[in-house]
């Protein structure tokens, strides 16, 4: 009974120490957190500046559809 519980603590403890010791998974991580930092800055970015660039977007819009000059002059 003792041999096999020791058998089995010194398996278990060489699988702990493979994962310990394993740093496939490292650089995966590190890359998802850059992403995700990345998308947290676009999004604050957006709602910070969204009312802008929408009124950017229209102004250029119609700037493009109208043919007179005077909808371009806000530009």
């Amino acid at each position: 009974m003792n041999l096999a519980l020791t058998r089995l603590y010194v398996f278990v403890q060489c699988l702990a120490a493979g994962w310990r010791d394993d740093e496939r998974g490292q650089g995966l991580t590190e890359y998802a957190l850059i992403i995700a930092l990345i998308a947290v800055v676009c999004i604050v970015a957006v709602l910070a500046l969204g009312t802008q660039i929408s009124t950017l977007f229209t102004k250029v819009t119609n700037c493009l559809s109208s043919s007179s000059s005077t909808a371009c002059s806000g530009l």
